[in-house]
This record gives structure tokens, sequence and C-alpha cells, in this order.
């Protein structure tokens, strides 16, 4: 059932929030959620990023060459679910409200809305049977909640318009193999809001449009963070979301297997990594002495399975020097992809 403006979310306070930094908005979102007591939608737009559920493997998740090569990032969220890719053609939006223990997960309440705005835009969306938001048959937005206490964090996507060949290429996996427990994503056809309406209005104006319908749906009110909450927003960035102990050591354990060769050089590579570390590491070639090989197991052994980090063991084993640039270039991504 639709939420009331008279029922919880009466005189919410409405964030639009200008920056275009992934990591500032998931830690907004967290941020208000656990600090304050108050309702929230917020709307917000992102650069590229590729953001992984809080309980996803990051690398597997993603196509680490491409998203390096064009400098997408990739971030983590509180919620789980699966990936999403965003960029500045996709809305996300924010609901944070009170409720009472056990009753607080209501995705078809939070999604109740956005539905009714859609239609009210042109849009024949329906809730499909995985939380998401369908139009014509194809995925336009994804949903996901995590609950606090007597809290409920609600946000979603929408796909407006997304550069939708980035978005395929950055989340589709490469040929090497994780083995993890993690959460998996589901791969869906999806499709741009903009190719949903007639006379589609610029991004920007249906951000507007957007938040006015929720203001006045539910009583809300604008509302900026003040001075002293964004510094604690920013100082949550930088330590949590921007960090790589959130991103990538938050992942579950996983084995990563991969064999890779280049002319006559191979290098077969088994690791065992927790929570980002290389536990167990084992390293076989028919190109490299014995003594070489047991060398740079035990080097890499302990060590964040991280790319500067991976490319400084390598250059210690010597091994740079016996290859060419782009071979060694090469081995580097292999051990991600």
């Amino acid at each position: 059932m639709k939420f009331k403006a008279t029922h919880y979310l009466y005189n919410m306070l409405c964030i639009h929030s200008l920056k275009n930094d992934p990591f500032y908005n998931l830690a907004m979102e967290e941020y208000m959620l656990r600090s304050t007591g108050a309702e929230v939608f917020i709307l917000w737009r992102s650069n590229p990023a590729v953001v992984v559920g809080k309980h996803q493997n990051a690398l597997a998740e993603v196509n680490y060459r491409f998203i390096r090569e064009h400098h997408i990032s990739v971030a983590r969220r509180l919620t789980g679910g699966g990936t999403v890719y965003h960029d500045p053609g996709n809305i996300n939006f924010t609901f944070i409200r009170n409720g009472e223990p056990g009753k607080l997960v209501n995705f078809e309440g939070f999604m109740s809305p956005i539905i009714s705005f859609l239609r009210k835009s042109g849009v024949e969306a329906i809730r499909g049977s995985k939380n998401e938001l369908l139009a014509s048959g194809k995925k336009i937005s994804g949903n996901a909640e995590h609950v606090y206490r007597n809290r409920v964090l609600h946000h979603g996507t929408l796909l407006y318009c997304t550069n939708l060949n980035a978005l395929h290429e950055s989340i589709r996996s490469g040929p090497g193999r994780f083995i993890d427990k993690a959460v998996q994503s589901n791969r869906s056809s999806v499709m741009n809001l903009i190719d949903n309406l007639t006379g589609a209005p610029d991004i920007n104006d249906f951000c507007v449009s957007f938040l006015h319908d929720i203001l006045l749906d539910f009583g809300g009110r604008s509302y900026m963070p003040s001075k002293e909450e964004q510094l604690a927003i920013q100082k949550l960035a930088h330590e949590k979301y921007s960090s790589w102990d959130w991103i990538y050591g938050w992942s579950p354990d996983y084995e990563y297997v991969r064999e890779f060769s280049a002319g006559d050089f191979d290098l077969n590579i088994q690791l065992k990594v927790h929570r980002g570390e290389i536990i167990t590491c084992t390293i076989k070639s028919t190109a490299l002495p014995a003594k070489k090989l047991e060398k740079l197991s035990n080097t890499l052994t302990g060590t964040r399975h991280e790319e500067n980090n991976i490319r400084d063991k390598l250059t210690a084993c010597n091994l740079k020097v016996l290859l060419t640039e782009n071979v060694f270039k090469e081995l580097v991504f292999a051990f991600f992809y």
C-alpha cells in the first residue's frame, strides 16, 4: 500500500543533492539514516560508477579491465542485492522512514509513488517479481532496502538516459574465474526511460518534476544539509565509502583461478582471498624456474589483492625485466580479469 502524506513520511526532508560523487551520496544515505531521526527523501545522480551490493564480491561483479581503462569508479552500498551502474543519465532516489520493528520492509509501499509519478509522466511502469521496475517488459529500476533499528532505508535507480553500452560492458565478467558464496547479480534486459517518453524532457527538468511530485505527495519540505552535516558526510565518504577496505576488503572470501599466456610465457594463477588479502597463492609456469615461482608465491601471500600491490610484487620478483611492457601490463590485469 502506498504511504500517505499524513502517515509515516509527513513533513519529510527532501534533499536534491547536486554532488555527483557516488561515495559522498552513499555516505549521505547512511548519515541521514543513522545520525538523524528525520524521515528523508534524497534525489541524486552520479559520475560513472559500478555500485555493488553489501554482500557481493566486488571484483567478481565488474569488468575490471573496462572500468580501469574508462575511469569508472567501483563503490559498495549499505544495502544488499545486485550490482547496478550509475552515470549522470541515471537517477537515484532514497527514502528513509521510521516504523515498527518487523514491519519496516515494504518494497511495494516505497515503489508505489515512483510508479505513480512515472505513469503521470507517460510511462506505464510496473513492479517486477524481484522488486525491480519494468517498462515495456524491460528493467528501468532496481531497488534495495536496509533496516537500522526502527528505521528503514529504501533506495533505487531510474535509468533515464544512461550510457547502456557502458552499463553492459562495466558489469560483464571476464575470463578469470571467481569461486565464492557471494550474492550473485541477475543480469536483466534494460532500457532508458527517455526511449519510452514522447517529447521527453531534459533529465534536469525530469528530476525537478520528480522532486516536486514527491514534495506534494508527502507534504515534504526542501532541505539542504548544514555545513556540519556536510563535513560529517564527507568524513564518512572518505573514511568508509571511498576506502579500499570497504569497496574490496568487505568482499566475502573467494578463490581466483586464471591461466595466462603470451607467446612462450605462461602463468597459472590460483589465489585464496580473505577480506581482500591473499592468504594462499599458488603460481605455476613452464617458463620460470621453481625458485622464482616459489619466491613469487611467497611474495604475494599475505598482501592485498589490489592492482598496485600486484604490480609492485611482480616487479620486485623481476618479472618486469623479463617481459615486454605490454605483456607485463596484461599479466597484471590477469590477476583480476
